[in-house]
């Protein structure tokens, strides 16, 4: 047994490198998660990239695509980049049933220390604020955690990005800290703010997200009877 003269982490019993995340398919009640192809590029430009959309890419690298070509480049990017597992959500419902109306992807993928991220989400209005919206992040987590064994889940935001703190924090991540002067993206300087999950607090973040998703929580026409809450 090996003697310390100063204070160590817990040991993590059995630890093995996580394996890295394949672009699978992920089926919830209320949309589905594929992964991102070229056959889905036009199903998200007409999402995310209409007349009254710009506001959507503020925190973006890239200003909103003005052609499907343009977008078609971004996502290709996506796909061809190798530390990113991207993903589109596919409602199951609403206006937009079939057709694919969001992204995200699994981004600072870390399987030796088991972290990963959930990166570049992006939710057209049709999906924003919807439990469809709620379920697609949780399935990413479930997958994360339940199926690859990874000990952290991580969200990185903009400082000034509100909407991505306020549903972080309803989604039961806690704030880490700022990095300051952490990016520069469209010439402008960015704090970046950190949020996790971490295996051991997911059990009962799981518990908060299934009760809340649960059909008997939502009325005829969709609405919640009970929000979600950290």
């Amino acid at each position: 047994m090996t003697d310390f003269s100063y204070p160590v982490g817990d040991l993590v019993e059995g630890w093995q490198a996580r394996p890295w995340p394949e672009p699978v398919a992920l089926e919830g009640r209320y949309v589905r998660i594929a992964p991102l192809s070229s056959a889905l590029y036009s199903d998200l430009y007409t999402a995310v990239c209409g007349p009254g959309d710009a506001d959507l890419w503020t925190y973006r690298p890239i200003p909103m695509p003005t052609s499907l070509q343009e977008l078609w480049m971004h996502l290709a990017g996506l796909v061809d980049a190798a530390d990113v597992v991207p993903f589109a959500f596919v409602p199951k419902e609403g206006e937009r049933d079939g057709r694919a109306s969001g992204v995200a992807g699994y981004h600072a993928v870390d399987p030796g220390n088991g972290s990963i991220e959930v990166g570049g989400v992006l939710f057209g209005p049709s999906l924003a604020r919807t439990r469809m919206a709620t379920e697609a992040i949780h399935l990413l987590m479930w997958h994360a955690f339940d199926t690859l064994g990874y000990r952290r889940f991580e969200w990185k935001l903009d400082a000034l990005n509100e909407p991505s703190r306020r549903a972080a924090e309803r989604l039961g991540f806690s704030y880490e800290g700022r990095f300051r002067n952490h990016m520069v993206v469209k010439g402008r300087n960015r704090d970046t703010d950190w949020f996790s999950v971490t295996a051991e607090e997911w059990p009962a973040v799981r518990e908060r997200h299934e009760h809340w998703l649960d059909p008997a929580n939502f009325d005829e026409q969709g609405r919640q009877r009970s929000p979600l809450r950290p």
